[in-house]
């Protein structure tokens, strides 16, 4: 079954023709499917509408938010309500095409996990959006080294396995193929239409950078130290450790072979600060390991994650060996 997650604010003027779209394109792949719309606090009447195309087609379901929690949130709804085997994100403001379904279906019938979409001729303003997404992409590919040319394309295929108990925060539904990534996933591009927006208003701005700036580093932390914080913090702690004692011998040769009063530099300040923040960090470092090994051994979370196996006697690792009897 394929699985259409599709996060909605404020898009009466979208949803009907969105959907009379949606349809062809998805009976075309010869396959079930669903269209799981999130309403995220709309104020408009994209409530009601939702509502009777659920009335009209069982195909359609619908998902309410109390208030508006932004895409991120509407999104990690979706992937917890799809049934289907695939989930395929995207926009509902008809900037996305669906006849671009069967194209993402095809790679992944390639053997690819995820295929994210390029919107290779973005129809945005120029300066506004466009220029600073290329710039953030190919930020976040060099920091991530996940190479994808449109993190901000909603359009993406998911097998529903690789994105299984990945939880998504603050503006982080982008990052889902790095996410998808560390869970060994292959990860494709393929170029998708893009057509400007007819009806209704962009709900980013150039605020939304900041964000993702933010974001990044939090998802390079939660790469590269989420089982080992105590190198992140311990290797600022070293430094802030040198810088003391190259404070501290840069003091004494002041005060000893040039007679300098101390009173008259600030090194003293600075020796201090230093070792107090090298200490800081050391401690935070132990903090974060007792927190790390707490976060796994509390719930008996494993540190892997298995694809598949072979004539094991274990279903689970943490569970102890079954004696095997001779028939």
């Amino acid at each position: 079954m394929i699985s259409l997650n599709i996060p909605i604010f404020n898009e009466e003027e979208n949803i009907v023709s969105l959907y009379e779209k949606l349809v062809p394109a998805l009976v075309g792949t010869g396959r079930p499917w669903e269209v799981i719309f999130v309403n995220d606090g709309s104020t408009d009447r994209s409530a009601p509408l939702l509502d009777g195309l659920a009335e009209k087609d069982d195909r359609v379901v619908v998902v309410h938010f109390r208030r508006n929690y932004g895409q991120t949130a509407a999104m990690m709804a979706g992937f917890d309500f799809a049934r289907g085997e695939v989930i395929i994100p995207m926009d509902g403001d008809m900037q996305n095409d669906p006849a671009d379904i069967p194209n993402l279906l095809a790679r992944l019938d390639e053997g690819y996990d995820v295929v994210s979409g390029w919107r290779k001729n973005r129809k945005d303003h120029k300066l506004r959006r466009v220029l600073p997404s290329i710039i953030a992409n190919k930020l976040i590919s060099i920091i991530s080294g996940v190479h994808l040319h449109d993190y901000g394309c909603t359009l993406k295929a998911y097998r529903k396995d690789v994105i299984k108990g990945v939880k998504l925060y603050g503006e982080m539904h982008r990052f889902v193929p790095i996410y998808a990534t560390w869970m060994g996933a292959r990860v494709t591009e393929i170029p998708v239409a893009h057509h400007p927006r007819v009806f209704g208003e962009s709900k980013y701005g150039t605020g939304r950078i900041v964000k993702v700036i933010l974001d990044m580093t939090v998802i390079k932390f939660l790469s590269d130290y989420t089982e080992k914080p105590m190198h992140l913090f311990g290797s600022f702690g070293l430094i802030s450790f040198l810088l003391s004692g190259g404070f501290l011998a840069w003091a004494l040769y002041l005060k000893f072979a040039l007679g300098t009063s101390l009173v008259q530099t600030p090194l003293p300040l600075l020796v201090t600060m230093t070792f107090l923040t090298g200490v800081t960090c050391m401690l935070m470092g132990l903090l974060a390991e007792l927190s790390t090994r707490t976060y796994h051994e509390s719930q008996n979370k494993s540190v892997y994650l298995i694809k598949e196996t072979r004539n094991t006697q274990m279903s689970d690792p943490f569970d102890s060996p079954r004696e095997l009897k001779a028939d």
